[in-house]
């Protein structure tokens, strides 16, 4: 994939602004408050009936452990969700709740935390969420779908390059992978003050842009967008559909950050993206 021509943007400030979601949201930090609190919620209700395995760890670090939701049944199948935040902030545990569509429609959900920048650069976090669905595919049998938001939607579709790193015997296992406003092409970061944080030069973006390196897998790739988001993650969204021949689904009215609210719904359209048909 030939590298992509960057001529149309201005500048650190412009790059700032275009890449910029709480500013553009109304009350942007009431849902984050109130993630973290239907999610705790959620999380007590499913242990309490012996629903959820919390807290386990796939690596040394703290922050290398996910969490495993069932379904009331035995599973159909597992569904991996990779937590956004720019790479830099949020945890697992913020998400929870949005288990909930998949487990109801009979799928065992798993929810990775990743160590965050700028203590991991984002090679090291891809590597990480690899080596995180490889000990997670170990607890449930069947198919597999990889599903993420934001940095999240970066991460799952990075699984599908030539240098995932999956093991063969996981990759043979995914049918599916539902990026969600992903960040596609790595490059525009650069010209932000978040690259304090993820210290990366240009080789280093387009090595971990999945929009930039073929689907290796194969795989069937649905990407999703809020119809409401900025215009630069609509234009991630799209360069991923184009550059994988994937198809690209746009949510009326949503913006951000409720863009992934059709998770907790079995019967949405985005859930059936996910599952429908597996």
């Amino acid at each position: 994939m030939g590298k992509r021509d960057l001529s149309s943007y201005s500048g650190p400030m412009s790059n700032d602004i275009a890449y910029a979601n709480r500013d553009f949201i109304p009350n942007a930090d009431a849902y984050i408050e109130a993630w973290a609190e239907d999610a705790r919620e959620y999380r007590e209700i499913e242990a309490s009936i012996g629903r959820a395995r919390l807290n386990t760890p796939y690596g040394d670090h703290e922050r290398e452990k996910f969490d495993l939701f069932h379904p009331a049944g035995r599973a159909r199948g597992l569904v991996v969700y990779v937590h956004g935040g720019y790479w830099r902030m949020l945890h697992r545990t913020d998400w929870s709740h949005f288990a909930a569509g998949a487990t109801a429609a009979g799928w065992a959900v798993a929810m990775p935390s990743y160590v965050l920048a700028p203590e991991a650069r984002i090679a090291d976090i891809t590597q990480q969420i690899g080596r995180a669905i490889n000990v997670i595919a170990e607890r449930i049998a069947g198919p597999i779908v990889l599903t993420g938001h934001s940095a999240g939607g970066h991460l799952v579709a990075r699984m599908a390059n030539p240098d995932s790193p999956l093991s063969d015997k996981v990759k043979a296992r995914i049918k599916r992978i539902v990026p969600i406003s992903p960040v596609a092409d790595l490059q525009p970061l650069i010209d932000t003050a978040m690259n304090d944080d993820f210290r990366m030069d240009k080789a280093a973006a387009i090595a971990e842009s999945p929009a930039l390196h073929p689907n290796a897998l194969g795989v069937e790739t649905i990407t999703w967008v809020g119809a409401e988001e900025r215009p630069a993650f609509l234009d991630q969204a799209r360069w991923l559909s184009e550059a994988w021949g994937a198809p690209m689904r746009i949510a009326p009215g949503c913006h951000h950050f409720d863009v992934i609210e059709g998770l907790k719904d079995t019967e949405s359209p985005m859930m059936r993206s996910l599952i429908g048909g597996l």
